[in-house]
């Protein structure tokens, strides 16, 4: 049975590449390539998928009117598959509980969780606060795999 392990397992193999899709107001499908990770859920429900994006990237509008994604993670041919509500945590998207440290914080641990790594991070916050980046969580519903 597929589930977030096997999915973590397949996107570290692979740099944390994922590909997510969203649905545009035409009801047509927008896909992107992010790096993803798995973590605890910031609201303490087990753990999910997520990424970061800039605040103005256009699948973050359409997931701010139809808060639904997939993300999909491969590794040469075996890939997984994760489908789900989604929670945006940023700036333009706040949450009880998140101030500007605590989006801040957040954005650090799902960069890392993704695979990342930084040298300054004061830089880094730097350019997610000016890029108004903002923390897309996805509650898992569904997870399958051709595993």
């Amino acid at each position: 049975m597929t589930d977030l392990a096997d999915f973590r397992r397949i996107a570290a193999a692979d740099h944390f590449f994922g590909i997510v899709a969203t649905t545009r107001n035409d009801g047509s499908v927008q896909a992107s390539l992010v790096n993803a990770g798995v973590m605890s859920d910031p609201a303490g429900d087990g753990e999910v998928v997520a990424f970061v994006a800039r605040g103005d990237a256009r699948k973050v509008a359409y997931l701010r009117a139809r808060p639904r994604a997939t993300v999909v993670a491969h590794a040469g041919w075996e890939w997984a598959t994760v489908e789900g509500a989604v929670e945006l945590i940023g700036p333009d998207d706040p949450k009880a509980g998140f101030d500007a440290d605590g989006i801040r914080l957040l954005l650090r641990e799902v960069f890392v969780a993704a695979g990342g790594t930084h040298d300054d991070w004061d830089a880094y916050d730097a350019a997610m606060a000016s890029e108004r980046r903002v923390v897309v969580v996805v509650r898992p519903a569904r997870v399958y795999s051709n595993g």
